[in-house]
């Protein structure tokens, strides 16, 4: 985010889903600028089952429904547990393996998850995303990656020509020789 700390509001500001953090979309959306950032895949409990979006988060309520009907009370430490009602559950086949029953947990940015997930579904973020996401990705790891371009194959010769030059120190040892692998000659390699 330091780098948009000086950049004026409106900005649509593009990342690949390691940006995509609660946080970094809560500090944007401060900020101003509008977020064009992959999100994170939700996992499943269940192959084929329901993820958090299956489930209906009421914020001013405090509470979460799940797919069969039952709420229950977000808690201070914004978790929802179904526990018992998931027991006789009809849908928990396709929603938790736990013997518990069902936990969700929430985040703080839930809100702004949920939509970055739904905008993601949108065709005009697939276009955007899709015609600058090479662009993204590459200035990112090169701001990420201290400036470095490699321009030699290969990390040992990468090492020597990237390092800089250590003005205090010996020569390199000359090279050792050894045979050559055909004839019984020694060479320096």
């Amino acid at each position: 985010m330091r780098l948009l700390e000086h950049e004026q509001p409106g900005l649509q500001v593009l990342g690949d889903s390691a940006y995509g953090t609660g946080d970094a979309r809560a500090a944007l959306a401060e900020a101003g600028h509008q977020a064009l950032i992959k999100p994170l895949p939700l996992r499943l409990a269940v192959p084929g089952g329901y993820t958090l979006d299956d489930f209906t988060v009421d914020e001013p309520a405090g509470a979460v429904t799940c797919r069969a009907g039952v709420t229950r009370p977000i808690n201070k430490f914004w978790d929802v547990v179904f526990g018992a009602a998931c027991r006789d559950c009809t849908l928990r086949a396709t929603c938790t393996t736990v013997a518990k029953g069902k936990t969700v947990r929430l985040h703080k940015h839930d809100p702004l998850l949920h939509g970055a997930r739904r905008q993601a579904d949108g065709a005009g973020f697939q276009a955007v995303y899709r015609q600058h996401r090479a662009i993204v990705e590459r200035s990112i790891a090169w701001l990420t990656c201290g400036n470095r371009k490699l321009r030699y194959r290969g990390v040992a010769k990468q090492r020597r020509v990237a390092a800089p030059p250590d003005r205090d120190a010996q020569p390199a040892p000359a090279p050792r020789p050894r045979p050559h692998p055909t004839k019984r000659v020694w060479v320096l390699a």
